[in-house]
């Protein structure tokens, strides 16, 4: 099943019983879903994977909990960074991305995202990063993974 923002103009707790409606219906029918969401807040709680997309090209895959902990491409990070947390006193900063998403029409060469990201070096700029696997089932389009540690959400 496709759901493409189930649950995005739903108060909180009418998203909670749809989500929950979602995994039980799920494991009683054996039912497989790609669920399309801007809220990693409820894609935490709703996917067992999870694919972070920029300009129109997966930029990583991975499961739920690890990609969460431990992002491997500076987009997914900028991300995690938005997703507020329960516990007031705990503070991150936001990452805020410069600069505009490109169109995808003309895509700027090497990596799609190396205008905006903080970590791109001369390389990012005539490279195009292939997605490849970093991990056991984790895909990273990024030349620089391997070498930069990144900020996730804490459990």
């Amino acid at each position: 099943i496709v759901a493409d923002e189930p649950v995005s103009a739903l108060d909180v707790s009418v998203q909670a019983q749809i989500i929950n409606l979602l995994k039980d219906l799920q494991e009683r029918l054996g039912l497989a879903f790609l669920f399309i969401s801007h809220d990693l807040g409820v894609v935490k709680h709703a996917c067992d994977r999870v694919a972070v997309m920029y300009a129109g090209k997966i930029v990583e895959e991975a499961p739920t909990d690890e990609l969460y902990a431990r992002p491997r491409h500076p987009y997914t990070e900028a991300l995690l960074s938005s997703v507020p947390r329960p516990d007031p006193s705990y503070r991150d900063a936001e990452i805020i991305l410069s600069g505009e998403v490109p169109d995808p029409a003309h895509l700027p060469a090497g990596c799609p995202f190396h205008p905006r990201c903080a970590y791109a070096e001369a390389r990012c700029k005539t490279e195009a990063p292939p997605l490849r696997t970093i991990a056991a089932a984790h895909r990273v389009a990024c030349l620089r993974a391997e070498e930069l540690t990144l900020i996730g959400v804490t459990p």
